[in-house]
């Protein structure tokens, strides 16, 4: 089959998708890939990409080097497939928190540059709300989102605050605050769980409670960068996490990074809509696959033999993508 440009959506990951070796088989095989890796390392000034090819792990998954990481890989692969197809163009980009901004910067909301260094501000000013007002976060699997609401409701106190950081998927939602309400949630989610069928909630290894009030000590930096930062139109709608509606202007682009700090990531209702809009084809674009595992959970049964998914982060998906028939168009 052919790709229609009018009914596929590119998606962008976010923390959580690294892994040590990301990228470079598309260095190596492209050199729009290697070009984007060297121009990433002189902007940073050092060399991230032997960071994200050699590791250490340990200091790939610090957040502040994590966040450009996953951005520049991929803008890499995002501009190794506008080289190979300059004419097709996604009928709508989004992407899962930090995500978001690799697909504003490939919607051409601001450049690459631009982009890097806002990248690089999130993950600094995030580590550094972590330092000043740890938290915890959670995944809760098996519950739903207005009884995992309920539970997070009763478990919060005026001064320690839990909420829904990711609805990621049905029966996978993540919940981000303070440490002791964290841990009242984790236990009122098993309690429920046991009525609702929840069959998990798990703590995750971090100190940072992502899409919550605890990243307000930072905010006023965040929202200063953002102002700093030259935004445009995009060239393609971009669907915004926090209302998870598509967004084109500068100043809707603004509002919603501002909002995403301490906000909810809405990703299931995001592609609900991209899928009321027509969408047939996700192609996640960087590292992994997570967000095609997360839209197989989203999709109606009814609709999952109808749509097309493609990884697109490594040399060897690009010869898999090209045997779609996408160079056909």
């Amino acid at each position: 089959m052919n790709l229609d440009p009018r009914t596929t959506a590119f998606l962008f990951p976010g923390q959580g998708s690294q892994a040590v070796g990301m990228g470079q088989s598309l260095a190596a095989r492209f050199a729009v890939a290697q070009a984007t890796f060297q121009e990433a390392d002189d902007l940073l000034g050092f060399s991230l990409s032997r960071l994200m090819w050699e590791g250490p792990e340990t200091d790939l998954n610090d957040t502040l080097n994590t966040q450009p990481a996953l951005f520049v890989h991929s803008l890499a692969a995002y501009r190794v497939f506008t080289h190979l197809y300059p004419d097709f163009r996604p009928a709508t980009v989004a992407g899962h928190s930090l995500g978001e901004l690799s697909a504003l910067a490939a919607a051409g909301a601001f450049s690459f540059a631009e982009g890097l260094r806002l990248v690089r501000i999130r993950g600094e000013l995030m580590k550094r709300a972590g330092e000043r007002t740890p938290g915890r976060m959670a995944a809760v699997l098996g519950l739903d989102i207005s009884a995992l609401e309920k539970v997070c409701c009763q478990a919060s106190r005026a001064d320690e605050i839990v909420q829904v950081a990711n609805d990621n998927c049905p029966g996978q939602v993540v919940i981000s605050g303070a440490t002791a309400a964290v841990e009242r949630a984790i236990q009122g989610a098993k309690a429920a769980g046991k009525a609702a069928g929840a069959k998990r909630a798990i703590p995750l290894a971090v100190s940072i409670a992502a899409h919550s009030p605890l990243m307000g000590s930072i905010q006023p930096e965040w929202d200063a960068a953002l102002e700093a930062c030259p935004l445009r139109e995009s060239a393609v709608p971009v669907m915004g996490n926090v209302h998870a509606r598509p967004m084109q202007t500068a100043a809707e682009v603004r509002a919603d990074l501002k909002a995403q700090m301490q906000s909810r990531v809405r990703w299931s209702e995001s592609v609900e809509e991209m899928l009321r809009a027509g969408a047939q084809t996700f192609v996640e674009v960087g590292s992994g696959s997570v967000l095609l595992g997360l839209v197989r959970r989203i999709v109606p049964s009814d609709r999952g033999e109808t749509l097309s998914l493609y990884p697109l982060g490594e040399a060897g998906d690009f010869d898999v993508f090209a045997q779609s028939g996408v160079n056909g168009l």
